[in-house]
This record gives C-alpha cells, structure tokens and sequence, in this order.
C-alpha cells in the first residue's frame, strides 16, 4: 500500500510537468493547426538554457522564468521564419510535421554538439520533504506543483475572462470567420506561439530538475507522455490538457511502481491508442468546444 501511495505522489508531481507542456502544445495546434514536433527538442534546449543559467548562480526559479520568456519569443520566430510562410505558401499538414520534425533533429543535434552527450544535472534543489496525505514530495516538487496550479489559473482567467481569451477562442475555433469580423488572427498566432514556447520552456526546466539528471534526449523522451495526454483530453482542448497531464503522470507512475520502470512510455502510447479507438476527439471533444465558445 505504501508503495501505491508513493506512486501517486510522484505521478501528481509527473503530471503537474506533463500538464504545462501539454498545455503549450495544444494552444499552439488550436490557434495554428500545426503539429510542431519540435517542442521536444525546444523542451531540451530550455534544460540546458537552464542549466547555464543556475551556473550563473542564478537561483533555478527565477531561470526558469528567464527560460520561459526566452524560449517564448524563439518560438515565435520559428513561427514566423518558418512554419508562417510554409502555411502561406499552401504546404500540407503532412508536410509541416516532417518540417518540425526536421527541425527538432537539428535542433537537438546543435544542442548536443555544443554541451555534449553526457548528462547533466541541477543538483538537488533542497534537501527536506513535505508529507500530504501519506504522500511524500520534495520541496521542489511541491514548488512545480504550486507554479502549474498558478499558471494553469492564470490561463484559464485569460481564456475566459479577457478579450484577448475571446478572440483566441474564436480563432481556434474559425480563423476565416474570425478574421472578418475584425479579430487580428496573425497577432493572436503570434500570441500563441509565445505562450505556447512559454510553458514549453518551463516545462524544459521543470523536467530537468524532477529527472535529476538528463541528457539531449530529454525532450523527445518527454514528447510522448506528453503528446497522449493533449490527445487525451483533446488536441487543441486547453482543459483537457491539464486533466491529461494529471491521468497519464499518474498512471504511468502507477505503472512503473507495481510493473516495470522501462513500460512507462508503452503505457503513455497505450493510453494514446486506447483513446484514438474509444473516443478520437478525446475527453473534451468538438462539442464541447463549441458549447465553451458559445459561453
């Protein structure tokens, strides 16, 4: 029993990273449409932003907002240098994931050729615990799970408390209707790809601080847990996002705990699959998009 409830501890603390990066993703394929593969290698290079950064003696908080921030506005770049003018320029969705992907192997390979290989660490970022519910976190996990609690309200306040929310909404929802009736689609693109590159980052270093140590293999490997749980709760769906990133931490650290460690990641693609078959549009669906826009 003591093992279950260790489990669920850490697949809270797991989820809580899954969630921001989830999050991320799918407000960039709700606003874009696009499937940008690159996010993982985007996740790794924030790591490693990160990791100079606290070489700095920067305190690991406060890099990991700087690395939100940066990576941010190099995700918007890549938008507007790239994916923007093959969108413009008639590219099929297909061929846009094979660019990202591209890209995300570049970008991963540049990463690596520059830190190298082997694997890095933060150090531990305090030493005490906190129990809750039989459940024991470390401070840095009850840090991570405070900062996404945050930044998941604060998203949900812009969503549906804001103009910006609206006309985000809206072009998700039909960016050709939308743009006639006087919304700056581009603008709100851009938007989305900052906040989107912003919780990628954090993310990044959020990852890296809970594995301990990481490698350039780091955001690929979290790309999958992470992808099951935007399909889960519904690709473009930013509520689903979060109670995907919850199930799937869980679950997966459920698993690893009572099974085997290495099934993980075949748990987060079985999870993927069953949910493709069952229900394809995932828990938050078209219809309740639209009754969310309607609202």
């Amino acid at each position: 029993m003591s093992l279950f409830v260790d489990a669920v501890g850490f697949g809270i603390a797991s989820g809580a990273v899954i969630a921001l990066g989830a999050v991320g993703f799918t407000v960039q394929f709700g606003i874009s449409n696009v499937l940008n593969i690159t996010y993982g290698a985007l996740m790794t290079l924030a790591a490693y932003l990160g990791l100079v950064l606290v070489g700095w003696h920067l305190s690991v908080w406060l890099a990991l907002v700087v690395v939100a921030v940066v990576i941010g506005g190099i995700s918007v770049a890549f938008n507007r240098a790239l994916v923007s003018p093959l969108v413009q320029r008639g590219a099929s969705p297909f061929g846009l994931i094979v660019v990202t992907v591209a890209a995300g192997i570049v970008l991963q390979y540049v990463v690596t050729a520059i830190a190298g290989p082997q694997a890095q660490t933060y150090g531990e970022q305090g030493n005490s615990s906190i129990g809750v519910l039989g459940m024991t976190f470390s401070v840095a996990q009850v840090t991570i799970i405070a900062i996404t609690v945050v930044v998941m309200l604060a998203l949900h306040l812009l969503l549906t408390r804001t103009q910006l929310g609206r006309a985000m909404r809206a072009t998700a929802s039909n960016r050709t209707l939308a743009r006639s009736c006087g919304i700056a689609t581009d603008r709100v693109s851009d938007l989305a790809w900052l906040l989107s590159g912003m919780l990628c980052g954090a993310a990044g270093v959020a990852l890296a601080i809970t594995v301990v140590s990481f490698d350039f293999t780091l955001g690929a490997t979290f790309l999958i847990p992470m992808i099951a749980a935007a399909v889960l709760g519904g690709v473009g769906q930013p509520y689903g996002a979060m109670l995907g990133g919850l199930v799937v931490g869980l679950v997966t650290q459920i698993t690893g705990a009572l099974w085997d460690p290495s099934y993980q990641d075949v748990v987060a693609l079985g999870v993927l699959i069953v949910m493709l078959l069952v229900r394809p549009r995932g828990l938050f669906g078209a219809a309740w998009s639209a009754r969310r826009l309607l609202a």
